[in-house]
């Protein structure tokens, strides 16, 4: 037999969650339970059709706003035909069903440590991060008289601050619905087995009326090294992958920035640099056009010209700094360690996510003997005689008696300011004068087109991560089950990554949906299951002689006050929290 359960995806992105309960499979008592996606709603037009591609499940654009915080969020007022969504609209979206689970995850840009606490208080984010009562008031009115079994509120973990009174008002509006809940934090990563860490917030409510049944944690996986994941992509650039795992096209000073980055550091080891030892250009400070001054030396004449641009004195290194820049910038991640949390604003150049990669897979790269095609000097020690041949070893010399000169120009680099040599039928390096002393060397700013393989100290190419593989570590599959290739609607990279770093990664979702289905599935039975990853919702225990009532902690501190050598006894729990306190027991049995 299979059942099937149907969930709402409110804010629903691209559709990362989604996949994840379309993939979940649930089975109890020979009853296999699975989800159906009644819809995702979305502001963003791009991310519904990406949600409808992946998902293959229906998008509507709907904007949540009322309209009091459009015009806060917006600076403006609304378009001309536009209106506040009701929740007639919201069933009207579900085709009038009724969901059985609802899951939101709302904008986080105003909850984020990435944007600064001031900006955070101002009218136009907190109009943003109000949409998240917004958006469970719409679900409890529209489904009022058949309320989902469960309601999930997922989120950035600085939510419980800088959201601290609107989850307030969540807490209040479910727990007046007859929902128990519960709030806390998980690693995306070890729910789904992910190649990167992402820490979230994940707010859980279970409707007591409808679902009898506790529900458990998903049980924590190995989190992933970077390499293992991307690992089996074909290089950067392959064309078969598509737009999507194009490498960026960065400056040629960021490409030399990440180079001498060590794998694992970010900017900070820039610093630490000695110009020399790369022969790197050195200008000194404080001099010339955009010079900045020392601000513990004497400063440059004060000119009747002082300006930043045509000046020697318009600018100073100020120590009086009272910030930090954030950790992260150029970061070079470790080709064997786990990503950190891919955001959405993955950006090589200015990002603290993860943005570039120590990849150790040179294109074209030989893992020969280091002595393959050595040539010793002709006045040093040679290396000991051993059996092999030219390829292999080092049987080849420096000879000065040189008495000849070779013909038709083996080698030979030709000036760039004079007549080419003759070309010839035989024109490679090898054989003619097939080689030129290019001056063009890259500008600062300019952006090599195909990128550079700057070899860094390790061995390894710094390079930024391509777009499908940021996907890949969310968790997304390079191709969808009926056969296309992973892609997203649009034409620009900022934005797929935007999208991408707002997903929730699907085989997290997955996790946490079949231990849903789990108790949607016994619930159904009038039953209850023992688990064994501790609890995620259970009903609120309350004592009889005080009247408290205690969160999911509180649980076992009362069953270790009884018994404190059998907090596992399943009969011994139920007799002290349902016998001798009186409560009525869920169950049938």
């Amino acid at each position: 037999m299979t059942r099937e359960f149907t969930v709402l995806h409110l804010f629903s992105g691209i559709g990362g969650a989604a996949l994840g309960f379309q993939q979940a499979v649930g089975e109890y008592k020979g009853v296999v339970g699975r989800f159906r996606t009644l819809a995702g709603i979305d502001v963003d037009a791009e991310a519904c059709a990406d949600f409808e591609y992946i998902t293959g499940a229906p998008a509507i654009q709907m904007d949540l706003f009322s309209r009091a915080d459009y015009k806060s969020f917006h600076g403006h007022e609304p378009p001309p035909g536009w209106q506040e969504v009701t929740a007639g609209d919201l069933l009207a979206a579900t085709g009038w069903e009724h969901p059985d689970v609802v899951f939101l995850s709302p904008p986080c840009k105003g909850f984020s440590g990435l944007l600064p606490a001031e900006k955070s208080r101002s009218e136009k984010y907190q109009a943003l991060n109000r949409l998240v009562v917004r958006g469970l008031s719409l679900v409890v009115e529209a489904y009022q008289d058949d309320l989902p079994a469960v309601i999930m509120l997922e989120n950035v973990p600085r939510i419980t601050s800088r959201g601290e009174y609107l989850l307030r008002q969540v807490k209040h509006l479910l727990g007046k619905h007859g929902y128990a809940f519960h709030e806390g934090f998980h690693d995306c990563g070890e729910l789904g087995g992910l190649g990167q860490h992402r820490k979230r917030y994940l707010l859980i409510a279970r409707l007591e009326q409808k679902m009898t049944s506790f529900i458990y944690k998903p049980p924590v996986k190995r989190v992933k090294s970077i390499g293992e994941i991307i690992g089996p992509l074909p290089m950067p650039d392959d064309p078969r992958m598509g737009l999507l795992h194009r490498l960026p096209r960065l400056q040629w000073k960021t490409w030399v920035r990440l180079a001498l980055i060590p794998a694992g550091g970010d900017w900070r080891d820039l610093q630490e640099i000695a110009p020399e030892q790369y022969r790197l250009e050195y200008i000194p400070r404080g001099r010339g056009p955009y010079g900045v001054q020392k601000w513990d030396e004497p400063a440059a004449t004060v000119i009747g010209n002082a300006s930043f641009k045509g000046s020697n004195a318009a600018c100073i290194a100020d120590p009086r700094l009272n910030h930090i820049p954030r950790d992260g910038f150029y970061r070079v991640q470790r080709w064997e360690g786990p990503s950190t949390t891919v955001t959405a604003a993955a950006n090589a150049s200015r990002s603290n996510g993860a943005t570039c990669i120590a990849d150790p897979r040179l294109p074209n790269r030989d893992n020969r003997h280091p002595a393959v095609y050595q040539v010793v000097r002709w006045n040093e020690l040679g290396p000991c005689v051993t059996g092999t041949r030219f390829g292999s070893g080092a049987p080849a010399v420096a000879d000065p008696r040189l008495s000849c000169r070779p013909r038709n120009g083996t080698y030979k680099v030709q000036a760039w300011d004079q007549p080419s040599a003759t070309v010839i039928g035989a024109s490679d390096i090898h054989a003619g004068a097939a080689a030129v002393a290019d001056p063009r060397i890259p500008t600062d700013n300019e952006r090599p087109d195909p990128p550079p393989v700057i070899v860094a100290l390790d061995g390894t190419w710094h390079r930024p991560l391509t777009t499908l593989e940021l996907a890949v570590l969310q968790g997304f599959p390079i191709s969808l089950p009926n056969g296309q290739p992973l892609k997203l609607a649009g034409k620009s990279d900022a934005r797929w990554r935007e999208r991408i770093g707002n997903a929730v990664p699907p085989p997290a979702a997955k996790a946490i949906a079949e231990q849903i289905l789990s108790a949607l599935l016994v619930s159904e039975k009038g039953e209850w299951v023992l688990g064994y990853t501790g609890f995620w919702v259970h009903e609120n225990i309350a004592s009889v002689r005080t009247g408290k009532f205690f969160a999911t902690e509180g649980l076992r501190g009362i069953l270790k006050s009884f018994c404190p050598d059998m907090i596992s006894s399943h009969i011994l729990s139920k007799q002290i929290l349902y016998g001798q306190e009186g409560l009525k027991w869920p169950g049938k049995d």
